[in-house]
């Protein structure tokens, strides 16, 4: 399965990487995240490993990142692999007129086992499931420059 969801976010593509690209920020608009453990590299660079344990419903799915690419803004892949699931998600962020940024997630599935039935029944889920990340990205990332902007205004930086 490949889909590609992209979003327009206020803020210059040079804000934008510097909230995504740090792995602090994830748990911010990762919604169901739990843990984030790197296992080997270097965080956020090619070659790095990573554990991601997501809480759903009254499960835990356990995920295994490796980096893959990374030249920003053009580019950003990881691999994600959990039981049954291998995702390649390749990021792109594009600068727009305005101090805006067109953020772009481009995806790729293979499925095996129960999770083939699971993706033939429900295709759409995954879909929602990456647009809903990329919602909330933009939500976490225009509400925390309007606060740290407040901050500064009120004279508390």
């Amino acid at each position: 399965m490949k889909y590609t969801v992209e979003i327009e976010i206020d803020l210059p593509v040079s804000k934008v990487i510097e909230l995504f690209d740090n792995p602090d920020n994830m748990k911010h608009w990762m919604d169901g995240l739990a843990s984030f453990e790197l296992l080997n590299g270097v965080p956020g660079q090619p070659g790095a490993k990573s554990r991601l344990i997501f809480r759903m419903g009254n499960r835990n799915i356990e995920m295994l990142e490796t980096i893959t690419v990374k030249k920003l803004p053009e580019e950003y892949t990881g691999t994600y692999e959990a039981n049954g699931v291998y995702n390649v998600v390749k990021n792109r962020f594009i600068s727009l007129p305005g101090d805006r940024t067109k953020y772009v997630s481009e995806n790729y599935f293979e499925f095996k086992g129960f999770m083939k039935i699971i993706a033939f029944i429900m295709p759409g889920s995954f879909k929602k499931q990456s647009l809903k990340y990329l919602y909330d990205f933009k939500r976490f990332a225009e509400n925390d420059i309007k606060h740290i902007s407040t901050i500064q205004l009120n004279g508390t930086s």
